[in-house]
């Protein structure tokens, strides 16, 4: 054989070794479906090749034709997983060695249970995949939603990403929900889902936010998308404050007359409430009285609440009048049929007949009725407290749990507030100030609507400032419930959570598109300290950061 020869020969036998080499490597690529976690960030790399690796070893072919495979693949090692980067972040995760799990358009959402339904075509349609619905068998690649397991906690749910499956479950519908919720946030960050398990419950189980839609008219599409942002945030409260001195929002059957020319119908509230139901965010009226009763009253001028000089006191309504109550209960029973949320707001705040020195020489006509209903020691503050139990009768027998502003219940007072009515704690300024831990250490369950924190109010009024994410972020936490300085830690269990309020007070100082862009990231921070009031694991920097990322 001549030299060429030899030449050539050599060549022929290394081009052979790398067409094997090259084979086996593809089978590598193959057999192991997904490629190495990228340590620097924890996230799930991508799939190669179009096959997944099953439970078994085997490798489940995803379409196209098989790979050839000259020997077994070898085992491949992976670096432990990293908790994934989600808002809110979850509680626990336990790590583990494995490729992760990322969505392909081959891939099925199927759900143990029929309740679930719902969720699991939300989350097929968001990650572009097939929903299966109810299927006993196991693919590689599915996405499977069951009830069962967990405690007692209906929020709470367990995520395992394993073999190339999710599987997620909780005691109820909501906590799968929310797990749904992380999986989402997952694949929008960083295109996977890290192996492991995660399990997760929220630490409070209010979670609210709340629109004031009287002093500025928001649309439905408006309010849909936030509805969206909340479910996707772990909220699980809707406030509607849609009745005050300058408008009445939604249609009314039993008082026509007293309903704006701006408002939302029946059938777009449904909508509304409709949508928050497949989020399971619960949606919570509010008719305040007996102020804020403006709108109302201007169609029933009759029933204004006049002082003893017959001078009309504004958005206050007579509560010495039967009349009064029979108008506001019409109201009440008339949107319990259109609200089917377990919870009411009464408002009960800025009543303003109890805002003047004397009440009793103030308004003669409300003094004697509290004399009468009440004995000869009877005050104004006895009625107004009265007035208040009354309405929590009217919306119970509805079977709702019912919540008023702080300033709604009254000191030194012969009649007490409903032992069931919740305290919707949302300032220290008023007239006869009352510290949260006086409502506490009665104890009364709490929501916190901090005024000092949670308050957006349109146009900066008074001592009003628009409130940063990162100072709700940096320095909030649920037991924070009057201006900076948190109560004790006993009590935290009496505080249910909180609500962000949006308050409309100049409603032209900001667009809709104004409003969701400046309440964007203060609701970020709300929905993590609601989920987890500890010190969060991220700078406010890394949280902005990780928020631009998720959308």
């Amino acid at each position: 054989m001549t030299q060429h020869k030899r030449r050539a020969s050599a060549q022929q036998v290394i081009r052979k070794r790398a067409v094997v080499a090259a084979a086996f490597v593809g089978t590598v690529a193959l057999g192991t479906g997904v490629g190495v976690w990228a340590s620097s960030s924890g996230g799930g790399g991508t799939r190669e090749g179009g096959a997944r690796q099953s439970s078994s070893g085997r490798v489940a072919e995803t379409g196209g034709a098989a790979t050839p495979s000259v020997s077994p693949p070898p085992s491949r090692s992976y670096p432990m997983s990293q908790a994934p980067r989600t808002i809110p972040a979850v509680r626990s995760h336990t790590p583990a060695r494995g490729p992760g799990w990322q969505p392909r358009r081959t891939d099925r959402v199927v759900i143990s249970d029929a309740e679930l339904a719902d969720e699991g075509r939300l989350v097929a349609g968001e990650l572009g995949l097939g929903y299966a619905g109810e299927k006993d068998d196991v693919r590689a690649g599915d996405v499977r939603l069951a009830l069962g397991g967990g405690g007692g906690n209906q929020e709470s749910y367990t995520m395992t990403v394993r073999d190339g499956r999710v599987d997620i479950s909780g005691p109820g519908e909501a906590g799968v929900f929310y797990g749904t919720r992380t999986l989402k946030q997952e694949v929008h960050g960083g295109g996977s889902a890290p192996e492991g398990v995660i399990r997760d419950e929220p630490a409070k189980p209010v979670r609210g936010f709340m629109l004031d839609i009287a002093r500025k008219p928001y649309s439905e599409s408006w309010i849909e998308d936030r509805i969206r942002e909340l479910g996707d945030l772990k909220f699980n409260e809707l406030g509607l404050h849609f009745s005050d001195d300058q408008a009445f929002r939604i249609e009314s059957s039993s008082h026509p007359e007293i309903v704006s020319a701006d408002h939302l119908t029946k059938a777009q509230v449904k909508r509304i409430v409709d949508l928050a139901d497949s989020r399971h965010i619960t949606v919570v009226p509010e008719i305040d009285s007996p102020g804020h009763l403006g709108a109302v009253l201007a169609a029933h001028p009759e029933l204004q609440l006049r002082d003893a000089s017959g001078v009309a006191t504004k958005g206050a309504i007579d509560i010495s009048k039967p009349a009064s109550a029979k108008l506001v209960d019409d109201l009440l029973n008339e949107y319990a049929g259109l609200f089917t949320g377990s919870q009411w707001h009464l408002g009960g705040d800025e009543y303003q007949a109890l805002t003047v020195k004397d009440p009793q020489a103030s308004y003669p006509q409300l003094a004697a009725a509290a004399r009468q209903k009440y004995g000869s020691g009877g005050t104004v503050a006895d009625l107004a407290t009265g007035w208040l139990d009354d309405r929590a009768g009217t919306v119970r027998a509805h079977g709702r749990t019912m919540r008023a502003w702080n300033d709604g219940f009254y000191r030194g007072t012969s009649v007490q507030a409903a032992r069931d009515l919740q305290v919707a704690y949302w300032t220290g300024k008023e007239i006869g100030v009352r510290q949260p831990v006086e409502y506490l250490s009665a104890g009364r369950k709490v929501i916190n609507y901090n005024d000092e924190f949670l308050y957006y109010v349109l146009g900066q009024p008074q001592t009003f400032v628009y409130p940063t994410g990162q100072r709700i972020y940096e320095q909030w936490n649920p037991r924070v419930l009057r201006g900076t300085t948190a109560v004790p830690a006993t009590y935290d269990g009496q505080i249910l959570g909180g609500t962000f309020a949006v308050w409309s007070d100049f409603p032209n100082a900001q667009t809709e598109d104004q409003v969701a862009a400046g309440i964007r990231m203060p609701l970020r921070a709300t929905a993590q300290k609601l989920w987890d009031p500890g010190r969060p694991s991220l700078t406010w920097q890394q949280f902005q950061q990780l928020s631009a990322k998720l959308g």
